[in-house]
């Protein structure tokens, strides 16, 4: 049984990862999503940090190819420490 996929590829595709504000974040998060699309621009990362600025979150919005790419970069961000959530 195959599963048939709601996202037609290839398309812009936002992933929201959001962590504690801390040295480092925002690179180990770059690297990871570059390893999984290459083509990423860094000029298109949008960046929030949370009112008291414990917190921040990073929107990179990748062209996605197919989908196990998306689930090998949620996969891989999911297993850093530094990630709390992802969206």
């Amino acid at each position: 049984m195959t599963e048939e996929s709601l996202i037609k590829y290839p398309c812009d595709f936002p992933i929201k990862i959001m962590g504690k504000s801390q040295q480092g974040f925002t690179q180990s998060v770059l690297e990871i999503v570059k390893i999984h699309a290459p083509d990423f621009d860094d000029a298109t990362l949008e960046v929030r940090t949370s009112r008291s600025g414990t917190y921040m979150s990073l929107t990179c919005t990748i062209r996605a190819i197919s989908r196990e790419q998306l689930d090998s970069i949620y996969q891989a961000l999911h297993s850093h420490p530094m990630v709390t959530m992802l969206l």
